[in-house]
């Protein structure tokens, strides 16, 4: 962008390197003034007591089969046959991937509250769930012909996250759950890899078919378990997909029922592909001035006007999403950087709103908000790729 003034960039560039940074000194002026306009929120330190109110929301739907949205194909009338039948495992919480989220929301919980009072059920669960003989029927199931791109990329990443978390989880059932698993995380990744290579352009979707969104997920997978194929096409792929985007379209932010800001989640995506220079430079030239019209939209959470309409309650998702892409990026960026405060002031607020409504909304929320929840407030994406 075009510097204001010799006589005011050049010592920033110099001294601070605010100038380097793709921002405007105009626009370092005006983030302390954005900053102080933004309403200040606490942190939330996760207690005991809210990771167990989180848990029993992803407990009460693990089990429960129906209401039930059914991702698969339907080939004749002997594929017509109940959910838990077709994937024992991940049959509950409403439809395949939130279940697949629910099981690592609750691994999440139980590794880092191992004392949770939760903690003897969690393991129940998880044993039956995480057999051998019902992972064996999930992968039959995805091996079939008609279901090669069933959960195709959202629930991919969630089943990955979920192997990921195991293979950090320094615990004797947990390593035979994660034993148990490795099949079908190994075919995912194969597919994975498949698809990224053949898909010609990404999508930016703010729902379940976001590219960015999913690729985050598998790129930390792929690190956490040495999935070197993997890792290595995340990253040509992003490359290929995002590296020459400028001025995303922030002010088209949100869509009526986005639970993913697809902008954000380019953003978050691209923290963990590039070295922290060319991230610096790549998300000045990406996003818009914090302070401008432009980003104005993403300062605020978006209204929730019905708790109640399943589709309407992805803006509360939405909200948790935001702030741990604020949260993110600004733990990327220099300690220096002018727009670090102002991302982190954001995320407060965003998750503030959030969890305070997610607990009002019917099962057409809770059913997956806790799993979002759990991964901002135990820092889960940071952690897993830094």
């Amino acid at each position: 962008m075009k510097l204001i003034s010799t006589t005011i960039c050049v010592p920033v560039v110099l001294i601070t390197a605010s100038c380097l940074l793709v921002q405007s000194c105009q626009e370092d002026q005006s983030l302390p003034k954005l900053l102080a306009s933004i309403p200040d929120r606490p942190e939330l330190a996760l207690t005991v007591g809210q990771a167990s109110g989180f848990a029993a929301l992803s407990l009460a739907c693990l089990d429960k089969e129906y209401p039930n949205k059914p991702g698969n194909i339907l080939d004749g009338l002997d594929t017509l046959q109940p959910p838990a039948v077709l994937t024992p495992t991940f049959y509950g919480c409403f439809d395949w991937h939130s279940a697949v989220h629910g099981h690592w929301a609750l691994v999440r919980l139980l590794k880092t509250f191992p004392d949770i009072p939760e903690a003897a059920i969690i393991r129940k669960k998880l044993d039956r769930h995480l057999s051998a003989e019902a992972l064996e029927k999930e992968l039959a199931y995805l091996n079939m012909e008609r279901n090669k791109t069933f959960e195709r990329p959202y629930g991919w990443g969630w089943l990955l996250r979920l192997s990921a978390e195991l293979a950090t989880f320094d615990d004797a059932e947990a390593r035979r759950w994660k034993h148990n698993l490795v099949p079908l995380a190994h075919l995912l990744s194969r597919r994975s890899i498949n698809y990224l290579r053949t898909l010609s352009v990404p999508i930016r979707a703010g729902t379940h078919p976001n590219t960015a969104f999913a690729m985050m997920h598998m790129l930390d997978y792929a690190r956490i378990v040495g999935d070197a194929e993997l890792e290595k096409t995340i990253n040509k792929r992003a490359k290929d997909f995002y590296l020459h985007d400028r001025n995303c379209p922030t002010d088209y932010e949100p869509s009526g029922e986005d639970f993913i800001s697809p902008c954000l989640a380019e953003a978050d995506l691209m923290r963990r592909v590039l070295p922290t220079n060319e991230f610096v430079s790549w998300l000045g030239k990406f996003l818009p001035p914090l302070a401008s019209e432009r980003f104005k939209p993403l300062l605020e959470p978006a209204e929730v006007r019905d708790l109640n309409d399943p589709k309407i309650v992805h803006l509360i998702g939405l909200a948790l999403q935001r702030a741990w892409c604020f949260q993110g990026i600004a733990r990327s960026l220099p300690v220096e950087d002018p727009r670090k405060p102002v991302l982190l002031k954001l995320a407060r607020l965003h998750r503030a709103a959030a969890v305070r409504q997610m607990f009002d909304s019917d099962y057409g929320g809770k059913h997956w908000l806790a799993s979002f929840a759990i991964f901002l407030l135990t820092d889960a994406d940071f952690s897993a790729s830094s």
